[in-house]
C-alpha cells in the first residue's frame, strides 16, 4: 500500500532514517521496495522552502528532496493540492490540527485514502490513519 509521508518524515527518511521511528521506517522501505509510490504533498516543498529562508534546517534538505522528486525512478510522487484536497481540509478539526500545512497534508492523506507517516501528536489525533 502506498503511504503519505509528513514533511519530517520524508526528510528523515532521505537524510537521517535514525530519527524515524522503526515502525516508520520499515512501512517506508516496505513500500518503496513493492515499487508502490510516497506520496508528499506539494505543501511540503513550500514548507521546506519556508524553514531554509528562516534559517531552521539546512538548504539540503530542500535540495535532496527536490532532486528525489524530480526522479521518476525513486517512488516519490508529489500530490498537489487539488480542489477536492481543498475540500478535505475541511474535515480536518482546526480544533485538533491548528496549523494549515499539517492540515492539508492530513487532508491530502484522506483524499487518497492512504495512511499518513507522521511524528505529529496533533495529527495523529485527527482520527487518521497514521504510522509512527
Amino acid at each position: 500500500m502506498s503511504l503519505v509521508l509528513d514533511t519530517h518524515a520524508a526528510v528523515w527518511y532521505l537524510l537521517k532514517p535514525g530519527n524515524l521511528s522503526n515502525t516508520a521506517l520499515q512501512r517506508i522501505r516496505h513500500t518503496a521496495g513493492k515499487g508502490q509510490p510516497l506520496y508528499i504533498s506539494a505543501i511540503s516543498i513550500i514548507e521546506l522552502i519556508y524553514l531554509v529562508e528562516r534559517g531552521r534546517i539546512p538548504r539540503q534538505s530542500l535540495e535532496k528532496l527536490m532532486n528525489v522528486v524530480k526522479d521518476p525512478a525513486s517512488g516519490f510522487l508529489v500530490a498537489d493540492v487539488t480542489v477536492e484536497i481543498s475540500q478535505a481540509v475541511e474535515n480536518v478539526s482546526r480544533d485538533v490540527v491548528p496549523e494549515m500545512p499539517d492540515r492539508i497534508i492530513t487532508a491530502t492523506a484522506l483524499h487518497l485514502d492512504l495512511p499518513l507517516v507522521t511524528r505529529d501528536a496533533k495529527i495523529q489525533a485527527a482520527g487518521i490513519t497514521s504510522i509512527w
